[in-house]
């Protein structure tokens, strides 16, 4: 069963589908399917076959790898609409990390073999996928320039603000977030030092943001979105 037209108009949001056209776009996705995560779980490990790629449509979900504890290395956080782990079909054809799913997650599953098919016969899809991800990859430039120019403050404020989209709201305005990495692994995210993110947090107290381990509680989004337009610490 082919992909709905909802979720089909969500993937072409997705920057690698950017400059593909509906109908195109539509062939290459002949056979996907979208399936909803009510729960969270492990989409797949490190080593396992790519014999697929995914579009998030919905959610999250995160890239880790495992120490030599045992423990969970988050190496990228992804948000809807993005594709991942589409290199690895066109490399190793195995999948080089572990990706979980946060409940309440979609994702589109695209076949390899079949989308390789398509590609191969199309060359001229090549060419259109290859100029979605340019125009991504400068967005993404001018996005780690803009990171670059903030404050360890305003980027945690950036961070915390993009959580709070999907966030559930409280009594009197407020906000409530879980953070969905350690606070060690969200400064190496946000490219700050620990230290820093400490320092950051009792920044943001200025600004109605309180914080308890991984729970933070922003009573004023308004004005941690004013401290992102501010020049500085």
């Amino acid at each position: 069963m082919g992909l709905s037209a909802a979720d089909l108009d969500m993937v072409a949001r997705a920057p690698l589908f950017a400059d593909v056209p509906l109908a195109d776009l539509a062939a290459l996705m002949d056979g996907a399917q979208a399936i909803s995560y009510a729960e969270p779980g492990l989409l797949f490990s490190h080593g396992d076959k790519a014999d697929r790629f995914f579009v998030l449509v919905a959610g999250r979900v995160d890239l880790f790898a495992l120490t030599e504890t045992g423990d969970q290395s988050i190496i990228e956080m992804f948000e809807a609409v993005t594709s991942f782990a589409e290199a690895a079909i066109f490399s190793s054809g195995r999948f080089p990390l572990n990706c979980e799913v946060a409940a309440g997650s979609r994702l589109v599953h695209v076949g390899a073999v079949p989308f390789l098919r398509r590609l191969a016969a199309d060359p001229r899809l090549g060419t259109l996928l290859l100029a979605g991800l340019a125009r991504w990859q400068t967005r993404m430039v001018q996005e780690i320039f803009d990171l670059k120019s903030r404050s360890p403050a305003q980027r945690l404020a950036a961070f915390l603000a993009a959580l709070a989209r999907d966030a559930a709201g409280l009594a009197a305005g407020e906000t409530q977030l879980r953070l969905p990495l350690a606070k060690s692994e969200l400064a190496s995210r946000i490219g700050i030092a620990p230290e820093s993110l400490s320092r950051a947090l009792a920044r943001l107290k200025a600004v109605g943001v309180e914080s308890r381990g991984r729970e933070v509680v922003i009573t004023d989004l308004d004005a941690l979105r004013a401290l992102l337009r501010e020049g500085g610490e």
